[in-house]
């Protein structure tokens, strides 16, 4: 076959699969499934957070950092999981394996960032909470919470990602359209979830 009529055929092929990847049915049919357990996963995270009132009740300045851990986790993973799709169309990721350094670059990185986002949090939370007047359980207790449930929702969240942008992309799905609302949503449950179990672990100390 000519050169050319390589290229006209190439060119075809081209055109027509970014045409549906980027067709209006193609993006609400792949991300409205995702988008609506989103939804239910932010209910699940009420539901749980619901049941902390004694944790807030005995340490104070607790309300302050929930939020903040919650929006970090489901920033740094979503992050996480646009850069693995990307990394993934680009035929740098192609499998589950941890010796690839684009794939491996990717997580450390993300962690790397939530071991100092989380301690800044915990800084910010107690002063914040102490200028406000509201009360801090104390520097080294909001920092332990923030850390360790970042941390711990991090490592999670970072194997999930990997798995659901490798798998959804094998499915035939865009990872961009599944990974970051599904992410969002369960980061959200982690992190709430390892809130809830470090804050305990705090109390008993």
């Amino acid at each position: 076959m000519p050169s050319r009529e390589r290229d006209d055929t190439k060119s075809e092929y081209v055109d027509q699969y970014l045409g549906e990847y980027a067709s209006v049915s193609s993006i609400v049919k792949e991300a409205l499934p995702f988008e609506l357990v989103a939804v239910v996963g932010g209910i699940i995270s009420g539901v749980i957070l619901s049941g902390m009132t004694s944790e807030l009740e005995l340490i104070p300045g607790l309300i302050v950092i929930i939020p903040g851990v919650m929006g970090l986790r489901g920033n740094i993973s979503s992050t996480l999981g646009s850069r693995l799709g990307s990394a993934i169309h680009m035929g740098l990721i192609t499998k589950i394996d941890f010796k690839n350094r684009e794939l491996t670059n990717n997580i450390i990185g993300s962690m790397i960032l939530t071991v100092i986002i989380s301690v800044f949090l915990g800084f910010l939370g107690h002063y914040v909470s102490v200028l406000l007047g509201f009360g801090s359980a104390g520097l080294l207790k909001l920092i332990l919470i923030s850390l360790l449930s970042g941390f711990f929702s991090g490592i999670i969240l970072s194997f999930i990602s990997v798995f659901l942008a490798i798998g959804s992309f094998r499915f035939g799905f865009d990872p961009d359209n599944v990974v970051t609302p599904a992410i969002a949503t369960i980061g959200d449950i982690i992190s709430v979830m390892m809130i809830f179990i470090f804050a305990r672990m705090v109390l008993m100390l």
